[in-house]
């Protein structure tokens, strides 16, 4: 191609060949032009020449003019015509949008190539003029959609029928356009305008203006309102959408039902623009409860109140304003409704804090909840008890007040039955009450602690209620009111406070052992010294408070003390080495509880490689002294020490420890005796009785004597794991001797029928569980294959009667049940047609629920397969069982006393007369006391209803159907087209005509 030295065109014939697969041949004519030879298949060869003549010849353009409906045959089916044309005339054909007027057609092209193409366009168009024509049928725009039909049914009746012909509605226009063969739009003209003219004589629409503020209300929830409006008066309401703005609300539809749904419209805007909102104040923690769970509560006031609307605000806005909204009356009635309601539940949420001691708190809650359950129920109030590791006493009580105080009362006397508890009321001025309970409490929970932990309640502040009330055993209660009294009349001759600061090491010493010392400053001083508890956050703050002499002489005391353990000494004694290990074991046990005791003073024993008998003190002087004199005194205890042996069998040794190894520990720390028990004979412990204990044994002061060889056989002589060895001073290891044979447990057996055996063991062993918690025993049940009476107790002597008696009493609840059980399982049957089973039983089961629950009984009715279906089981006491049969007796009289009658209402107004959801039947039910029963779907008689009752209400309820029925087919029904097609538009095809009376709006099937 090159040789004709046009290489641009050359690379533009390659571009056409490999996008055409076309072949292209080049050569240069006589008067210099350029001449293509193409070839291939035929429309490659099209596709290739088009390119060429546009790419390669001089381009021109022209415009043709064709009518706008002409222009869809130019471009036909997919486009397929269009691009026929482009490839036969090598030119590109511009076809205006249906939305553009024009109906100019721009051809691009060769002046050849426009030429034909414009031939071939004008060509097109005559055909279609003379075949093809557009009319137009004048029709109201508001008709349109009814001509169309729901989903498009009755357009598609036409246009199946003449499928050439385009039927084109235009939104606001009131005119349908029809295109197509001309014989075919005539016809479907002719039909469309028949169609119209009908729907004008048969239809009827108005508009009216409401504020777009009422709109949504009209509307109603999920479209309750507006939905009754259309199915009640057979209309169509368009209510324009919020983004319109709009205050017109178009009402299409038979012209009465038109006329009364505007009627109905406007009154229901009229009585909206007369309504009222009203803004309650409701505390924000009140509005969870009045909206209830998942708002069934607030559910019933708006039922109860249907047009009012109730806002509660967003909980996150923390608002107390609650919106009422709706006609003026009502919302008053709502507002004292609500008035009402939030006033109960204000006089329900007193609450009062009752405190209780901890180890009380499973007494009051019962066996099972038991107790607790019961002063709930009927005292009607709710009760929280603080968690099980909970530091706290208090019994928070919250409900009515009247009800709160019986509460309380009831549980402070639960306490005092089971302890020496006793109360008290003390007369302080409430002016004095804040500096008496102290900053943070701090006063009055020094008192308490000192007093055994009393319960000491200050009256609520700015109440001016004098009376303290002080709660504990009598003696501390006493202790505990002498302090208040003197601290009160401190108070008010002239109270003083001083605080002072101490390291916390330095406390335990400045306290004294048992408060000691801080006792003798307080006595000599009269005033009163209080250290920081655990949970203070100043450690070292010491507060003497008490008149200003008092407190002058308590600190200058406190000083020198604390200036005293300032100056620290160092001091040493002599200690035999042979005692060096009893205060060095256990990881310096010993040691450390000197170092709390004595103000954090530091002992110091010599390495064992030394065999030095010196002893280090280092510390505050008076700390080091009383030390020193404390190690001396437990010296002397060690030279003094003995060697005893106790012979208890090791099948009870565990059980002498105790949980955790807490008795010995205990008789070690009441005695101060070491205690060391043998090691254990697995063989022994196999062959005698396993102990009832399964608690791990501690380490804190017991130590396990190693193995030894052989047992003697010599049987005078104790067994080596029998045998209990305690060190100490000889009249404290003999105290503690008795004090491990008195934990020895013992048994004794109790006679308690077989057939109570598995209501005493409780469900998965739960009821003997909780009786050995409780009495700290065990209790051992014969197998069950013994078939055995008696029952084994096992415990510490001290616990074993009143296990036994706990034991006795709970035999003698079980026979109680047992005896109300056998009397509480007495039948009797009453026969009884089958017919009246479902008007005893009632609605939903209410009737036989009432009877059951007022007699307290169980009714059973017969099973569908049993034998005697007219026999009804009645199982409860005797008399309540006789009682309930004679109820249900009372009401077979009563309906065998009715009479049914079958009476003809027409079934088009069965729906207006059953009411939304059967509101309106059974309100005619109640006021008439009368059953009216309507024929189901598909029966024989669809107008047949039955009423049943006495004769003169059943005469009264018929009478009053009959006028519901006289009224609803005068009111609501008259001639409409046939609406057999659709739920909400006309169908068309029918005669236009129908001699029947029929509802207008969409039949329902």
């Amino acid at each position: 191609m090159n040789q004709f030295g046009e290489g641009d065109q050359a690379k533009v014939c390659l571009d056409i060949m490999h996008k055409t697969g076309a072949h292209l041949e080049l050569s240069m004519a006589k008067d210099q032009g350029l001449s293509i030879m193409v070839s291939g298949k035929h429309d490659a060869v099209m596709k290739a020449r088009k390119e060429i003549v546009s790419r390669l010849q001089t381009q021109a353009s022209a415009t043709v003019a064709i009518p706008k409906e002409h222009h869809r045959f130019v471009i036909g089916k997919s486009g397929e015509k269009l691009q026929e044309l482009e490839l036969k005339t090598a030119t590109k054909i511009q076809i205006p949008r249906p939305e553009d007027p024009s109906n100019l057609i721009k051809i691009s092209g060769t002046k050849e190539g426009l030429e034909k193409a414009k031939h071939e366009i004008l060509l097109i168009s005559a055909e279609q003029a003379n075949s093809y024509t557009v009319s137009s049928v004048s029709a109201p725009s508001w008709l349109h959609r009814f001509i169309i039909g729901k989903k498009g049914q009755n357009l598609a009746k036409i246009t199946q029928q003449m499928p050439k012909v385009h039927i084109e509605f235009t939104e606001g226009e009131d005119k349908i356009t029809l295109e197509g063969p001309t014989k075919d739009v005539q016809i479907v003209q002719g039909q469309i305008e028949a169609i119209v003219t009908d729907l004008i004589s048969r239809m009827d629409y108005t508009e009216i203006s409401v504020d777009p503020k009422f709109h949504r209300h009209l509307i109603g929830k999920g479209g309750a309102n507006i939905n009754r409006i259309k199915e009640l008066h057979k209309v169509s309401v368009r209510i324009p959408p919020d983004n319109e703005k709009s205050n017109l609300i178009r009402i299409e539809g038979d012209p009465q039902g038109v006329q009364e749904a505007k009627k109905e419209l406007l009154e229901l805007a009229s009585r909206m623009e007369n309504e009222r909102t009203k803004d309650m104040i409701i505390e924000q923690r009140f509005h969870r409860a009045i909206i209830g769970q998942k708002g069934e509560k607030v559910k019933e006031i708006r039922d109860k109140f249907p047009e009012v609307i109730i806002n509660f605000p967003d909980p996150a806005q923390k608002s107390d304003i609650v919106q009422l909204r709706g006609p003026r009356t009502e919302v008053e009635k709502c507002t004292k409704f609500m008035q009402k309601m939030v006033a109960e539940m204000v006089e329900n949420s007193f609450s009062v804090s009752v405190p209780i001691f901890k180890q009380f708190h499973k007494n009051i809650i019962g066996k099972g909840g038991a107790n607790i359950k019961k002063i709930r129920e009927e005292t009607n109030t709710k009760i929280d008890l603080p968690a099980e590791n909970s530091n706290s006493e208090m019994i928070i009580i919250t409900g009515k007040k009247a009800n709160c105080e019986a509460a309380k009362n009831r549980i402070l006397a639960i306490q005092k039955e089971l302890a020496n508890i006793t109360e008290v009321e003390v007369s302080i001025p409430s002016k004095l009450h804040n500096s008496l309970i102290g900053s943070k409490g701090r006063f009055v929970r020094s008192i308490m602690e000192e007093c055994g932990g009393v319960h000491i309640h200050f009256p609520t502040e700015g109440s001016g209620i004098d009376a303290v009330t002080i709660r504990g055993t009598a003696e501390e209660v006493e202790k505990a009111k002498k302090q208040l009294l003197s601290l009160a009349e401190e108070k008010q001759i002239k109270s003083h406070t001083v605080e002072l600061r101490a390291k916390p090491e330095y406390h335990k010493f400045l306290i004294g052992k048992g408060g000691g010392n801080i006792r003798k400053v307080r006595d000599s001083t009269g005033a009163r010294i209080i250290f920081p508890t655990a949970d203070d956050k100043d450690q070292e703050l010491i507060t003497v408070i008490g008149t200003e002499e008092a407190v002058a002489e308590a600190q200058k005391e406190l000083e020198a003390l604390i200036k005293s353990l300032d100056n620290v000494v160092e001091d040493f004694m002599i200690v035999d080495p042979k005692h060096h290990r009893f205060f060095v074991a256990r990881r310096g046990q010993v040691l450390r509880d000197i170092a709390d005791e004595y103000g954090g003073v530091i002992v110091s024993f010599p390495r064992t490689a030394t065999q030095s008998d010196k002893v280090t003190l280092k510390g505050a002087k008076d700390c080091v002294e009383a030390a020193k004199k404390r190690m001396l005194e437990m010296i002397e205890d060690l030279d003094a020490q003995v060697t005893m042996e106790c012979v208890i069998p090791q099948k009870f040794h565990r059980s002498i420890m105790g949980p955790k190894g807490s008795r010995i520990q205990q008789i070690t720390k009441d005695h101060n005796v070491q205690i060391k028990f043998p090691d254990r004979d697995d063989q022994e412990i196999r062959a005698g009785t396993l102990s009832y204990y399964n608690n791990a044994l501690s380490t804190f002061a017991i130590k396990i004597m190693p193995k030894t060889v052989k047992e003697p056989a010599d049987p005078l002589v104790p067994k080596k794991c029998d045998v209990i060895v305690l060190s100490g001073r000889k009249e404290r290891c003999e105290a503690a001797v008795e004090a491990l044979k008195a934990l020895v447990p013992v048994s004794v057996a109790v006679e308690v029928p077989f057939e109570l055996h598995r209501y005493i063991i409780g469900q998965k062993g739960s009821g003997i569980r909780k009786m050995m918690d409780e009495f700290e025993v065990n209790i051992q049940v014969p197998a069950h294959e013994l078939q055995s009476d008696i029952i084994s107790i096992t415990g510490l002597a001290s616990h074993l009667d009143r296990a036994k008696e706990g034991l006795l009493e709970r035999v003698k609840e079980l026979q109680a049940e047992q005896e109300d059980r056998a009397l509480r399982s007495f039948k009797l049957t009453i026969t009884v047609e089958p017919k009246y089973h479902p008007k005893i039983i009632g609605r939903k089961g209410a009737i036989i629920t009432q009877i059951r629950n007022e007699h307290e009984v169980n009714i059973q009715f017969p099973e569908k397969n049993d034998e005697n279906q007219d026999q009804i089981t009645i199982t409860g006491y005797e008399q309540n069982a006789v009682a309930a049969r004679d109820a249900i007796q009372a009401i077979v009289d009563e309906l065998e006393e009715m009479i049914s009658e079958d009476i003809t209402l027409d079934s088009k107004v069965h729906a207006r007369i059953i009411g939304a959801r059967g509101k309106g039947i059974r309100k005619i039910m109640d006021e008439f006391k009368v059953d009216v029963r309507f024929p189901q779907s598909g029966a024989a008689d669809p107008n047949l209803v039955t009423v049943t009752g006495r004769p003169e209400h059943v005469d009264e309820a018929i009478d009053h159907l009959l006028n519901l029925e006289e009224e609803y087919v005068r009111t609501c029904y008259t001639l409409a087209p046939d609406m057999s097609s659709s739920e909400e538009f006309p169908s068309f095809g029918a005669p236009v005509t129908n001699a029947r009376s029929s509802p207008w709006g969409p039949k329902r099937f």
